[in-house]
């Protein structure tokens, strides 16, 4: 009965929320993982590194997105989005060449925390891939963003 219940709560949510359905499917097929984390603001100057316009003192977060290829591999993009008055903008969306360079199989990401906002700008996650899909060997790397948002992407050393 709990679960009758249930689904007719969700599909309730569905029915009379139609752009929250239309959102959903806008999702790629190809999105095998998906994390948000972290922020950056931009002062006067906009954001440091970033050559799309930002508004002064806009805020936002980052999204680090793998998309699945027709061969199994992953390529993984890096997006920042400003969250403001008028909604959700993608402001700056680049694959990280790091993993372009060794073709990855990802198999999960997570973020640093999920405990909320971070006190200080930036984002780290890290990224669990194999470089051949017959391996059993997990490699852990990670992205990380500091307060200035300089990116980098390396092997995790453990």
């Amino acid at each position: 009965m709990k679960l009758v219940t249930a689904t007719a709560f969700a599909l309730s949510l569905l029915v009379s929320s139609p752009s929250m359905a239309e959102d959903i499917d806008q999702l790629p097929l190809a999105a095998t993982f998906v994390i948000s984390g972290g922020y950056w603001e931009s002062g006067p100057e906009g954001v440091p590194g970033v050559e799309t316009a930002v508004e002064a003192g806009e805020r936002g977060y980052y999204k680090l997105i793998a998309i699945r290829q027709p061969d199994r591999t992953a390529r993984i993009h890096l997006q920042m989005v400003a969250s403001g008055e008028a909604g959700l903008r993608l402001v700056e969306s680049v694959e990280l060449e790091e993993f372009a360079a060794i073709k990855p199989y990802v198999t999960g990401i997570r973020p640093e925390s999920t405990s909320g906002v971070a006190a200080t700008p930036g984002f780290f996650a890290a990224v669990y891939l194999r470089t051949a899909p017959d391996s059993d060997r997990i490699e852990e790397w990670t992205v990380l963003i500091d307060e200035l948002g300089d990116i980098r992407v390396e092997r995790a050393s453990n």
